[in-house]
């Protein structure tokens, strides 16, 4: 029987180089193989990066994850980058193309993250706003997914398998949030259903940075 992580991988919403990018496809929830659409994308050029830790250093000792004994790792490491961008310091943009989340540190500079985006017919643009902040959330599927995936759960409670992972930034009144995954290994990809996925230790960092009311810009 298969668990009930295989069931739901791929199913809730996340969103967005040096190296190569990704190709954009769609994996199989079920199968957890790649369908058949992929798409290349273009990466723009990316000043010399800097090398961030990413261990457990912003979980707390009651965390699930701060005891984990194999740390979720994402094969895109969060750098500091040179940044010459017309948004300000504590404004988080999302470029969906280079599957890329930077957080603007100001004077030049930017902490970059690598996130998983929407697959092809999902992605979208625009600006949003946290307006909400959660722990470990638990995750209710919007009904345009449940029409789409009848089988998922109607709800299920905050933990290590949860689909939004350790943490939640909610955005605007949309559908839409960065959070964390239980499916690390679809950072960099195209596979959600158009929220910003980030590793459990990537959005923990993030989450201690950004404050409800931070201004979210979308690009495709």
């Amino acid at each position: 029987m298969r668990s009930l992580r295989s069931l739901l991988a791929g199913a809730a919403c996340a969103f967005a180089a040096l190296a190569a990018p990704a190709l954009a496809y769609e994996i199989d929830p079920l199968t957890r193989q790649p369908l058949d659409n992929a798409l290349s994308v273009r990466v723009r050029p990316q000043a010399t990066a800097v090398a961030v830790p990413t261990a457990n250093a912003s979980l707390n000792t009651a965390d699930p994850l701060a005891g984990s004994a194999v740390p979720q790792m994402s094969a895109i490491a969060r750098e500091t980058v040179a940044y010459a961008g017309p948004y300000g310091a504590g404004t988080i943009v999302v470029s969906t193309a280079e599957r890329r989340l930077y957080y603007v540190l100001g004077g030049g500079q930017a902490l970059r993250y690598g996130v998983g985006v929407g697959r092809p017919g999902f992605t979208w643009g625009g600006v949003q706003t946290v307006t909400m902040k959660r722990e470990w959330p638990d995750w209710r599927p919007p009904a345009q997914m449940l029409r789409r995936r009848p089988d998922l759960p109607r709800y299920m409670k905050g933990g290590l398998e949860n689909p939004l992972g350790a943490r939640a930034m909610y955005l605007g009144g949309s559908i839409y949030r960065i959070h964390g995954s239980n499916e690390p290994e679809t950072i960099g990809t195209a596979v959600s259903s158009g929220c910003i996925r980030m590793t459990n230790e990537d959005v923990s960092d993030l989450y201690t940075r950004v404050k409800v009311g931070t201004r979210v810009i979308v690009q495709r």
